[in-house]
């Protein structure tokens, strides 16, 4: 063996290798135009909010997801294990966030009960009904059959969805070709 293939073979060795990237969970690492299956049904990313507490990581995500003209929001939450909730948004009215009941009754048919109330900090990327680096107030109710309503507020802006949970299992991500 040659004297300089010996020195090139230690130089070799001493070069650092680069550290991977940080693995991202794809329940929380997708973006817009990303393709998300749920239930066999494909839907486009089409815009993202990101709930956290400042100070701490994200432990929300939810995905404006489009199929055809039909706009949906997949609801992400992180907890010990992921919660996954695909809601359809709902129209009503309600003025003062100091005013949401605890029980909401919907058409007279769903009936919910509250289940927690949160203060978050909002990030958000394409088309969303937030803004980034607002505060916003978010309320969990659950009902019958493992139905959900989340009631959120930001800046005198109500914005309501009825959903049902959705196995982990079941939501797949495809990363869009950037």
């Amino acid at each position: 063996m040659s004297i300089f293939k010996r020195i090139g073979d230690i130089m070799r060795s001493r070069k650092e290798t680069p550290a991977a990237a940080p693995s991202v969970h794809p329940l929380e690492g997708s973006s817009i135009g990303d393709i998300v299956n749920v239930d066999l049904e494909e839907y486009v990313v089409t815009g993202k909010v990101v709930y956290f507490d400042r100070g701490y990581a994200p432990h929300r995500f939810a995905y404006y997801v489009q199929n055809g003209r039909n706009i949906s929001c997949l609801l992400v939450e992180k907890g010990r294990s992921y919660d996954c909730f695909l809601c359809e948004f709902v129209e009503g009215a309600l003025d003062d966030p100091a005013n949401v009941p605890t029980r909401l009754d919907v058409d007279g048919e769903d009936h919910y009960e509250l289940e927690n109330h949160q203060n978050d900090i909002t990030r958000t990327e394409g088309n969303t009904d937030f803004r980034t680096g607002d505060e916003a107030l978010f309320w969990r109710y659950f009902g019958t059959e493992d139905r959900y309503f989340f009631l959120q507020w930001q800046d005198g802006k109500f914005v309501a969805m009825q959903g049902t949970r959705v196995p982990p299992s079941d939501v797949k991500f495809m990363r869009s070709a950037k």
